[in-house]
């Protein structure tokens, strides 16, 4: 069939523009994949547990109390796989029991210096807004065994206590000072020990540093 120059620029307009719906679906593809990466966090190295530590005596209490809470299932999954859904469960959790718990010392609310509760009336410190957020995480679906209590010596050089979450990208801090949930190279913190995922028992973390917590020094 002959062809005339008119039928070759329709032909040549048409080949553009099919490259440039490909461009365009490709870019829409790219950008939408972004987006949802972006909600995750940047994927990085856990911390490594050492050798079994001495348990807070104030947890041990808390166990004899409330057994279900220290109870782990060696079955689930040592790691939480995060998506953007979970995360968001993550960050919502942690920011919700931040604002709605009192701050008050054990001295002040007990009257005596460390005691782990779940803050259920209302007023707690540091491991109890933690204990409340892994009970709403672990009602949540969330694998009770991929997050354990932490102790950290903190930026005024005092013991604290925050919630590690294992993941598979890395290991991440639930913490009552701030409402963004870091990676715990970010924290500023040292790690000193934390419950261990394979028995009723804590880890050493050899006293880990966060680059944050180096450069102070």
């Amino acid at each position: 069939m002959r062809t005339t120059g008119t039928d070759h620029l329709k032909t040549g307009l048409l080949a553009m523009l099919a490259l440039c719906l490909g461009f365009l679906c490709d870019a829409a593809a790219t950008q939408a994949t972004a987006q949802t990466m972006a909600a995750l966090p940047a994927a990085g190295a856990g911390l490594t547990p050492g050798a079994e530590a001495r348990p807070i005596l104030a947890w041990t209490e808390f166990c004899q109390s409330y057994p279900a809470e220290c109870a782990f299932d060696r079955n689930e999954p040592a790691r939480i796989t995060l998506t953007p859904a979970i995360w968001s469960t993550i960050v919502s959790v942690n920011r919700r029991v931040n604002r709605t718990i009192e701050p008050v010392t054990d001295q002040e609310h007990w009257g005596r210096p460390d005691r782990w509760d779940l803050a259920e009336d209302g007023r707690g410190d540091c491991e109890d807004y933690q204990l409340l957020k892994r009970r709403m995480l672990a009602a949540a679906g969330l694998p009770r065994r991929a997050m354990r209590m932490t102790v950290v010596i903190d930026e005024k050089g005092e013991g604290h206590a925050v919630l590690t979450l294992v993941t598979d990208r890395g290991d991440y801090i639930l913490d009552n000072k701030t409402n963004a949930v870091m990676a715990w190279h970010e924290t500023g913190y040292v790690f000193i020990k934390r419950e261990g995922q394979d028995a009723l028992a804590w880890v050493s973390l050899g006293g880990a540093s966060s680059p944050v917590t180096t450069a102070n020094r």
